[in-house]
């Protein structure tokens, strides 16, 4: 797929770092990308500061009280059905 994209493409990740080839970045094989997920992070690996193909935003998105709190309570609502022996309200398959 990078290969696709090209020198002239743009990549926009959200989902996991092992999904980017990093060195097609820094060898411009990808024209650029932008990242909220990375090798290391939150460290910054220092080569990134060398890139201007490269825009990085830590992955935090879900990281407000609100999101937290109804990830809890998604919890919650579905272990009393797990141990009540009755289906899941978001089962995973």
């Amino acid at each position: 797929m990078l290969a696709a994209l090209g020198a002239e493409g743009m990549l926009v990740n959200i989902s996991r770092a092992s999904n980017i080839d990093e060195e097609a970045l820094e060898n411009k094989t990808l024209g650029s990308a932008a990242l909220d997920v990375f090798e290391g992070e939150p460290a910054l690996n220092p080569r990134f500061l060398a890139l201007d193909n490269v825009l990085l935003q830590p992955h935090h998105a879900s990281g407000t009280i609100e999101t937290r709190k109804a990830m809890g309570q998604l919890v919650r609502d579905n272990l009393a059905p797990h141990f009540a022996g009755k289906p899941l309200l978001t089962p995973v398959l």
